[in-house]
């Protein structure tokens, strides 16, 4: 039973070592630096059998492997908009062992922080791509000599950088163009 101060049961020896191919090698105590510190009669100092239950403010992502949630967790991030969808698509569908699980939850970080770039342009501090990146700091600290006068670990990709940086703001700044003139298009379509 997961989370209790019980010793957990295990299915009989024999019929693990049947059942899974491998299983036991470790048993033997010379073989397990560990055993000396595996001590189950010692007193934990715990006041409780099973740890009391945080409070769940809002429906949590719980892998498909769990019973139940664990008693703590975080709730600093809140899952929200196509992200938080995407996230919880991946834990309710996907077991944790599948690629497609932690791809999926790849995936709904880069939503994510386009979602955080697109909120921010309703502040009166939205991002700065010049800035935030620290472009600006290459010219008064030798930026383009120290990329090309010393092993660097990032030489390699240095090439894309400015395409991923400045990619999506490009791409972003086209179409906003593109919608300005298709309804500029309309509009004279509509008035002549």
């Amino acid at each position: 039973m997961a989370y209790t101060a019980d010793t957990p049961q295990n299915p009989p020896a024999e019929e693990l070592r049947a059942r899974i191919p491998g299983w036991g090698a470790d048993l033997d105590p010379k073989d397990r630096p560990a055993v000396p510190r595996e001590r189950l009669d010692l007193d934990t100092g715990a006041h409780w059998d099973f740890p009391e239950r945080q409070e769940e403010k809002w429906p949590r992502e719980r892998s498909i492997e769990h019973k139940f949630l664990t008693p703590v967790f975080g709730t600093a991030c809140p899952p929200r908009g196509l992200s938080g969808a995407m996230r919880k698509y991946a834990y309710r569908k996907y077991s944790e062992g599948r690629a497609a699980h932690w791809l999926m939850l790849i995936a709904a970080d880069r939503v994510d922080a386009g979602e955080s770039h697109l909120r921010s342009f309703a502040t009166l501090h939205p991002d700065n791509p010049i800035t935030e990146t620290g472009v600006l700091s290459e010219f008064p600290r030798h930026g383009l000599s120290s990329r090309f006068s010393q092993k660097r670990a990032d030489l390699s990709h240095q090439w894309i950088d400015p395409v991923i940086i400045a990619g999506p703001w490009l791409l972003a700044a086209g179409a906003a163009v593109a919608a300005v003139a298709a309804a500029r298009t309309l509009r004279k379509r509509g008035g002549a």
